[in-house]
């Protein structure tokens, strides 16, 4: 079951939008809200508010648990572009493009995976290590009997 939420018109560029959503994109929702909570931009705050009302979908309307969800998709598309008139040098007019986005944001629910039994790691044999005799050199040998 998949939840999603879409704010139409945001007064942000898609473009500079599209870097902080890309930061977010297949992440944990905990993950997600750690790092848009972390990034200091206009579209992490856009982007925060889309992603807590798509988990307000999906809790309240699909009774899905909030600690499983996950961000299955999330993509930013252009809006209608506003049309501004910004006066230059010598009675030069320039056209401003006021650029919006459709933010769009869906949660679904993780499969959740079973953890595979621990598997029993056998007891270490104690083994015995063999013990090397030194030889003597000759000179030892050599010594020794002239103590003597």
């Amino acid at each position: 079951m998949e939840a999603y939420a879409l704010h139409k018109s945001a007064m942000i560029a898609p473009r500079k939008a599209r870097m902080t959503l890309d930061l977010i994109r297949g992440k944990e929702l905990k993950n997600a809200i750690s790092i848009l909570n972390n990034t200091n931009t206009k579209g992490s705050r856009l982007i925060l508010k889309v992603l807590n009302s798509a988990v307000a979908n999906a809790v309240n309307n699909l009774e899905l648990k909030e600690e499983n969800l996950i961000i299955s998709e999330c993509y930013i598309n252009p809006g209608p572009v506003l049309k501004r008139m910004k006066y230059g040098s010598k009675t030069h007019i320039d056209r401003r493009d006021k650029r919006t986005s459709h933010i769009y944001v869906q949660v679904k629910e993780a499969e959740v995976k079973e953890k595979p039994a621990k598997k029993e790691i056998p007891e270490k044999k104690e083994v015995e290590k063999k013990t090397t005799k030194k030889k003597v050199t000759k000179k030892k040998e050599e010594e020794n009997g002239a103590e003597s």
